[in-house]
């Protein structure tokens, strides 16, 4: 049997800036989709719209919970250290 090793400790990212890069390139699409209409059009492509308007809410949506989750995080954490004092 192998010897299974540790797991490496988890990447530090900017997951605000990742977020935010997805929504603005769904975005992005979006216009220039806009700008080339009758080609999209012609070339049955006109189920990408809804793509890139399900990619910019989800992205948004995402940035939601990132900012509203360090507060949740912070309440749970006070919740635990209280009912360890308890």
């Amino acid at each position: 049997m192998v010897e299974r090793h540790r797991d490496p400790p988890p990447l530090r990212t900017n997951d605000k800036r990742t977020m935010a890069t997805g929504t603005a390139l769904w975005l992005v699409l979006l216009v220039g989709l806009a700008v080339r209409h009758e080609a999209v059009r012609r070339a049955g492509l006109l189920w990408w719209y809804p793509m890139c308007a399900s990619g910019i809410v989800l992205g948004l949506i995402g940035l939601l919970y990132l900012k509203v989750r360090p507060a949740q995080l912070a309440r749970r954490q006070a919740r635990r250290d209280a009912e360890r004092r308890s």
